[in-house]
């Protein structure tokens, strides 16, 4: 009895260790997966910081960075490749190269405020999957900054919705009434199918390192079939001709799904060759700008007669009753710190609704340049870039316009029609926004809508605008409002309601592709060495002097230089061009202005086209006294067919490798906007030149001259009448 009782009590002393032992083991087992757990987690947590970072990076990557090694091993050889690749091109190409990376992350921003519409993990995954694309052209040319200072170009992001302006509200995403625009849809596709090559075992990677253009293809042309006809603007009017739609043109910039690749027809009753300069401001060839309401605008209206086979435009006769020459003395007499020709000098004119105002402008010295509106159906614009004006064809909706801001010394808005107040007075805000500290907007009208008055006058008062004058012009028939624009913040903080807001200090106001408008106020810029605290020189010495916040005034230097030195010895005298009959020019690829600059004794007027994927250089241009404009090549440019005499394209096709789907569209979209007989000059690679040869032959364009050497070229073609 003793032995069992103690045998019992030992059972139970033995239990309390075993249970003990149990769980020891479960806490040591644990310990062991948490710490197993953790050093895995912690790995891949650390490539993903290191990924994140890359954006961070401001120089190009040299060849022996070992960032590389973050992709897979086939992706390896293909950065190994390209690194040979860079070694033994021209130095060219790895300028190009640096651009490009630039670009990649401009391609990506550019549309990132449609993205917002899907979720943050979507977003975040096309993020990391571009930012890996990147990192071969970041690893491929240790020479790429030696010949970035040549050509005068920085590396820097342009602004044109940009990473640190693209964070934008969502507010602004979407249309006026709340719907997609078509453009929308057809910007995320291209993000999307970017992504997806890039996700889909480096197709990307494989397209750049292809030919731009392939020189084994062969082109055959058919004329486009759409509802405008012969004045067809892709991403403006709609692709499909269609007797159901009221209207031809988009609420907003919308491009087709596909690149254009048909011939725009000339007009029905043919094309003649443009009028020369200076005759065309009298007059110029009726067929040539031809529109079906414009007979019935001719009948309304004195500024502009059908004479024969000519419209003519009568010495001083305008929309202003009494001229335009006493319209613009009335603003001179009105505020006499409004000098023309001389303080001002870059004037944008809303509408277009009379390109006698630019020519009366011009004649004294200011560059006006008039913004046909979508919904202009008669095509007014078309008319002042005829008779040799500088135009461009832009909605102006719920989208910024593709201008920096505080570029505008003057702002004018004729028989305006627009309803400046609504929609949070947005449209007015990015008036604002693009007009020069100090500016003036003129607004002239024949009929004051009382509560339309009070509503622009709240609204001024809330923006801060000084009204200088307000005056009704007994002989014109119109009321004149001259505004200015305050010069410093301090006004901003003595307002009573903070209505409109100032923009958060991240939001970009220079960026302007596919950016919608914001209803907030930018601030204005307060240190010296920002741009916009002084006013410019007075023209023509602006065009030479640079202000203290061009911090590369070197590089403007040397690019005038250098274009000078090709103008003057190649351009005006080696090509074969008759100067003559150029009036409309554009580079399509600018910098610093330089190309225009050594035009500027020329009876011509240069477009200034800043790529939105290349440096920001637009508001150096303006302030110069010169035009631009912020264009994305992958798509039509805003203005109508048979618009310049001359195009100029310096390595424009090989920035735009791996950028563009199809490339032969920007030749389809020369074609375009290029008039017959006019000419095209293109300075790039040879085994880009080579096969651009071919599309232009196809397209019947007589080749005038090619030059080679070290792998670069030049071609110079004129344009035929040929249609198929």
């Amino acid at each position: 009895m003793a032995i069992a009782r103690l045998g019992r009590q030992l059972r139970q002393v033995k239990r309390p260790y075993g249970l003990w032992a149990k769980m020891a083991a479960v806490v040591v087992l644990g310990l062991c997966f948490i710490f197993v757990w953790f050093m895995f987690s912690s790995s891949s947590s650390s490539v993903t910081a290191r990924r994140e970072s890359f954006d961070d990076i401001g120089e190009p990557v040299s060849k022996n960075t070992k960032v590389r090694n973050f992709g897979s091993q086939p992706r390896k050889k293909e950065v190994k490749k390209d690194e040979k690749k860079a070694k033994f091109g021209s130095d060219l190409e790895g300028k190009d190269k640096v651009e490009k990376r630039v670009g990649g992350s401009v391609s990506k921003s550019v549309h990132e405020h449609k993205s917002e519409r899907k979720n943050v993990k979507e977003t975040s995954k096309k993020k990391k999957v571009k930012e890996n694309t990147k990192l071969p052209e970041k690893a491929e040319s240790e020479d790429e900054d030696s010949q970035e200072k040549e050509d005068g170009e920085e590396e820097r992001e342009v602004v044109d919705g940009k990473e640190e302006g693209l964070e934008l509200d969502r507010e602004g995403a979407e249309g006026e009434d709340g719907l997609v625009e078509p453009g929308d849809q057809e910007s995320e596709g291209k993000l999307e199918d970017d992504g997806g090559e890039s996700r889909n075992g480096g197709k990307k990677q494989k397209k750049m390192k292809g030919p731009v253009f392939d020189p084994k293809a062969h082109y055959s042309w058919k004329l486009c079939n759409t509802k405008s006809k012969h004045n067809y603007i892709p991403c403006i009017d709609f692709e499909v001709s269609s007797t159901k739609l009221q209207t031809y043109r988009h609420t907003e910039r919308s491009c087709p799904r596909t690149p254009t690749m048909c011939l725009v027809p000339l007009p029905r009753d043919g094309y003649e060759s443009p009028v020369r300069w200076p005759e065309s401001k009298l007059k110029v060839f009726y067929k040539n700008v031809a529109h079906p309401k414009l007979a019935a605008f001719i009948k309304k209206h004195s500024w502009l007669v059908e004479s024969g086979e000519y419209l003519t435009f009568p010495q001083n006769q305008s929309e202003f009753k009494g001229g335009v020459d006493h319209y613009l003395e009335s603003i001179e007499e009105t505020v006499p710190d409004i000098e023309l020709g001389k303080n001002i000098r870059m004037v944008l004119d809303i509408g277009c609704t009379d390109s006698s105002f630019g020519a009366a402008l011009y004649d004294k010295g200011v560059l006006a340049l008039s913004l046909g509106l979508k919904d202009d159906l008669v095509d007014l614009a078309q008319i002042a870039l005829e008779r040799g004006f500088p135009a461009v064809v832009s909605p102006f909706g719920s989208r910024r316009l593709p201008f920096p801001s505080g570029v505008f010394d003057a702002i004018h808005c004729s028989g305006c029609t627009i309803n400046w107040h609504s929609n949070g007075g947005k449209r007015l805000l990015e008036m604002n926004r693009i007009l020069r500290p100090g500016g003036y907007f003129l607004l002239s009208t024949k009929h004051d809508n009382i509560e339309d008055e009070e509503a622009m006058t709240t609204l001024t008062a809330s923006i801060c605008w000084n009204i200088l004058a307000h005056k009704s012009d007994d002989v014109g028939e119109v009321s004149i409002k001259i505004y200015q624009k305050p010069e410093s913040n301090d006004i901003y903080e003595l307002r009573r309601k903070k209505v409109p807001p100032l923009c958060k200090e991240n939001e970009n106001p220079d960026a302007a592709w596919y950016v919608p408008m914001k209803t907030c106020l930018h601030t204005i810029p307060s240190a010296i060495e920002q741009r916009g605290t002084e006013w410019p020189e007075e023209w023509p010495k602006r065009l030479e002097t640079f202000p203290d916040w061009v911090d590369n005034k070197d590089k403007v230097i040397a690019d005038a230089n250098h274009w000078a030195a090709i103008v003057n010895k190649s351009y005006l005298t080696g090509m074969g061009i008759d100067w003559s009959n150029i009036r409309n020019v554009m580079d399509m690829k600018a910098i610093y202005g330089g190309f225009a600059a050594a035009l500027a004794k020329q009876n011509v007027w240069v477009m200034n086209v800043v790529p939105v994927h290349a440096p920001d250089t637009l508001p150096i241009i303006f302030e110069r006294g010169l035009v631009g404009t912020y264009h994305d090549w992958c798509e039509s440019f805003g203005t109508y067919p048979r618009s310049y005499d001359l195009l100029h394209a310096d390595h424009l096709f090989s920035r735009l490798k791996g950028r563009c789907k199809h490339p032969v569209s920007i030749v389809v979209e020369m074609d375009r906007i290029l008039r017959p007989g006019g000419w095209l000059i293109v300075r790039d690679k040879v085994e880009i030149l080579d096969p651009l040869g071919g599309i232009l032959k196809s397209m019947y364009w007589e080749i005038r001259m090619t030059f080679a050497k070290d792998k670069e070229g030049i071609i110079c073609a004129q344009k035929t009448g040929w249609r198929p």
